[in-house]
């Protein structure tokens, strides 16, 4: 076994568990990628036992911090049972699941999902991706499921210098599955949808829109960057009467508009607009527009602390757009999906939106990701998604 010594004074994110620890943190020592190593304090105490990825600033992720654990395909089994059985108890109101979400669940880099009868991978570091066989065995063996796709194309791959993978695992068939979520059902395809193929982080924020929508209201509905209209679909099950959806893809909305129909709804209450929504929500505030209810669910505009000042504008302009655009008394979820950006300062950034549109309203509430992306005490950045719901006063 390989070992890893660390810099004096850098084993104590170690010590309050957190699983990563920075190349500039490495005093010495190596391994070969995705090799299991032992990590000792720059007085040789034993820290943990983790994965060595040579290529990326995370040079170390941890596995666990016992020193009598062996990191083998048994060790990798009782983690994803203990996935499972987590998911088991959350009672999800849907037959697609997020079944292993990375660090929450000891198994940093990897995602697994379940869609019904297929379940969908992403290997994301490079001690996921040495163990993808024993990986794989052990989920087929626990969920009872014979198809497994991979969808290892994310751009994190690159900075864990591995190139990107994608395909059938185990089994083989059609890649376009349709999902129940809640009593509504939705379409997509894991070969070529975001992600694994669907945002299932959303699933409870869908529903809880569909509620406000039907609590307050809301009959004129816009949807920003709505992907497959989920939030749409949401939307009309409230009772909203007209809905707009704005995205830039058109197979995104094609899809949109197909999940109207399927679900029975009356596709003249549904308008799916290809365009930019910056472009598109100055257009309205132009034409005089307003809606009684609004969403904002932009891509991940800061990946990294890096990116955040430059993101915070982004989010800032949209926001101040999507105020500007509420009736009095119109509701706004606003989301944030960027690790990059804290919940705090997600806070301020649509404060000094609201301040530059001169408005002003009552948080109604705060939301996050679906219970099945766990984030735990010892990983906050684990809390990529962040949501306000708010009320224009």
């Amino acid at each position: 076994m390989k070992t890893i010594r660390l810099r004096a004074g850098k084993e104590r994110s170690l010590l309050k568990r957190h699983p990563w620890v920075f190349e500039s943190s490495v005093h010495k020592g190596g391994g070969d990628s995705g090799e299991t190593v032992r990590v000792e304090s720059s007085e040789g105490e034993f820290l943990c036992w983790a994965a060595f990825s040579p290529a990326s600033q995370i040079r170390l992720r941890a596995w666990s911090f016992d020193e009598s654990e062996r990191i083998d395909a048994a060790f990798f089994a009782r983690r994803i049972e203990r996935a499972i059985a987590l998911r088991a108890r959350l009672a999800i109101d849907s037959d697609a699941v997020r079944l292993v979400h990375g660090e929450a669940d000891g198994l940093p880099g990897l995602v697994v999902d379940r869609y019904g009868d297929t379940l969908v991978a992403q290997f994301g570091a490079a001690g996921v991706e040495r163990w993808k066989k024993p990986i794989c065995a052990a989920l087929l063996e626990q969920t009872g499921l014979t198809r497994l796709y991979e969808r290892s194309d994310a751009s994190v791959r690159t900075l864990e210098g591995l190139p990107e993978s994608t395909g059938w695992l185990a089994g083989e068939g059609a890649t376009e599955l349709t999902i129940r979520e809640h009593a509504w059902r939705l379409t997509l395809d894991v070969a070529e949808g975001h992600k694994t193929g669907y945002y299932l982080d959303q699933r409870d924020n869908r529903r809880r829109f569909a509620e406000v929508v039907r609590h307050y209201g809301a009959k004129r509905v816009l949807n920003c960057f709505c992907y497959t209209g989920g939030f749409s679909v949401a939307a009309l099950a409230g009772g909203a009467q007209e809905v707009t959806s704005i995205d830039s893809s058109a197979p995104a909305l094609a899809r949109a508009n197909a999940h109207v129909e399927l679900n029975g709804f009356d596709a003249a209450r549904h308008t799916a607009l290809d365009a930019d929504v910056n472009k598109a929500l100055r257009e309205f505030i132009r034409e005089g527009r307003r809606f009684d209810a609004i969403v904002l669910d932009p891509p991940k505009y800061a990946p990294t602390s890096a990116h955040a000042e430059r993101a915070a504008r982004a989010y800032k302009d949209i926001n101040r757009l999507g105020l500007q655009l509420l009736e009095p008394g119109g509701l706004l979820f606003t989301f944030s999906c960027s690790g990059g950006i804290s919940p705090d300062l997600f806070h301020k950034i649509v404060a000094g939106a609201g301040l530059d549109a001169g408005v002003d309203g009552p948080i109604l509430e705060r939301v996050g990701a679906a219970p099945d992306h766990p984030q735990t005490i010892c990983f906050p950045e684990g809390e990529y998604l962040k949501g306000l719901l708010l009320m224009r006063a």
